[in-house]
């Protein structure tokens, strides 16, 4: 069972504008990227679905989040079936992501109160997405279907529309105004935020400063995005 709430975690999405994204096999890995991720400032954490045993590690970075890191919301990502995702859900996912938009993976998120953000391109996706529940949209991928051109021009049509683009935001100031000037509500960011020379060199603590200079950036460049609206 989620040890947060639905809009508990949508709040947190919002309010921190930063959804690190991580994948690795091994659990002690994990466990250390997630506690830099905590050590940053870095409220939310999506650990992704790409390799055998996946489950087995998200399950063991859940109870030791419980334990030792209950500030930290865990979710998972790269769900395409909701079979999948009741496994995660099952094992205390606090949220659902997916590459792709499925009707099945949002009635079963609706039922349990997960949140689900589903892999949406154009405006009729993203439109059907939040008509089955999904409260903040990811856009995947972010600079293939059109980056911050893409989401200025969607909202103005649709301003009330909550956009979280994935692939193509780098964790740098200029990246990240470009996206927030736009008008996203939060990014997902991969490996351009924990990176591979960092991971090489068993670097958390240099992982957890670039938590920490990519929360300051957000916060600043989303106050002045409050400020205009």
């Amino acid at each position: 069972m989620a040890r947060y709430t639905r809009m508990q975690t949508l709040n947190a999405m919002y309010d921190s504008g930063l959804v690190p994204v991580f994948y690795h096999p091994d659990i002690d890995v994990v466990i250390k990227v997630a506690e830099a991720i905590a050590a940053g400032g870095g409220r939310i954490f999506e650990f992704t679905n790409r390799g055998d045993g996946a489950y087995e590690v998200f399950r063991a970075l859940e109870q030791h989040c419980r334990k030792n890191l209950p500030q930290l919301i865990t979710g998972i990502g790269s769900i395409s079936e909701s079979s999948t995702a009741g496994l995660y859900i099952n094992d205390g996912a606090n949220f659902v992501v997916g590459p792709n938009l499925n009707r099945d993976v949002a009635e079963l998120c609706n039922r349990r109160k997960i949140p689900y953000s589903p892999g949406c391109g154009s405006a009729t996706e993203i439109a059907t997405a939040e008509s089955l529940g999904a409260e903040i949209v990811k856009v995947f991928p972010g600079a293939q279907v059109g980056g911050p051109t893409f989401i200025k021009s969607l909202l103005g049509p649709c301003p009330w529309t909550s956009l979280m683009p994935t692939g193509g935001v780098d964790a740098t100031e200029s990246s990240l105004k470009e996206w927030f000037d736009a008008g996203i509500v939060c990014a997902g960011i991969g490996s351009s935020l924990i990176t591979s020379e960092l991971l090489e060199k068993e670097d958390y603590d240099g992982i957890a400063k670039r938590v920490a200079d990519t929360v300051a950036i957000i916060s600043s460049l989303k106050a002045k995005q409050n400020k205009r609206n």
